[in-house]
């Protein structure tokens, strides 16, 4: 079964009854976008090519460049430089992400020893970092000649309860440390 499938079959039941609150009340991670920075590498053409191909081949969709808004002169930005690329994710797509990367990329992490429960903001999104790209499988790790990190930050709403949030992620498969 598919996790989106369990999460409105099984997940979302079992809490509506735990926390007496109506299946529409309950937290739900609505999207989640992938950043990632390319400061440093914006000048070399072939690497920002590199970077755009192998964060589709993750996401299974196209990011799209971020330009800096204004000049800062102690990081040698100037205005309309590229600095970074995005992808926002919904529906199909965020939850076949997410089951990828809590069944293949998660475990394939070095030293994975689970989120911190910290990360879970007061207004329920969280963000979680990832050093490289290289825990993903559809990374050949042969072809990487810089690796890259990037964060990946969820939106959920209905976050009045945070131990409703917090027992929502662990169901869906999110491990956190004790």
């Amino acid at each position: 079964m598919l996790l989106r499938e369990r999460i409105n079959k099984e997940i979302l039941p079992a809490l509506s009854k735990k926390y007496k609150v109506p299946v529409l009340g309950l937290p739900k991670i609505t999207k989640m976008t992938i950043n990632t920075g390319i400061g440093r590498i914006s000048e070399n053409k072939e690497m920002v090519k590199t970077v755009e191909r192998e964060l589709t081949q993750i996401s299974g969709q196209k990011p799209s460049l971020t330009k800096a808004k204004k000049s800062i002169a102690g990081f040698k930005i100037r205005e309309g430089q590229a600095i970074g690329m995005v992808v926002t994710l919904r529906g199909a797509k965020m939850w076949d992400f997410i089951e990828k990367l809590l069944m293949v990329a998660f475990p394939r992490k070095r030293d994975f020893e689970g989120l911190d429960k910290k990360i879970i903001a007061k207004s329920g999104g969280f963000t979680i970092g990832i050093r490289e790209q290289l825990i993903f499988p559809e990374i050949r790790t042969d072809d990487v000649k810089d690796p890259w990190g990037m964060s990946l930050t969820y939106t959920v709403k209905n976050t009045s309860n945070k131990e409703a949030v917090e027992e929502y992620l662990k169901e869906i498969g999110f491990i956190f440390k004790s």
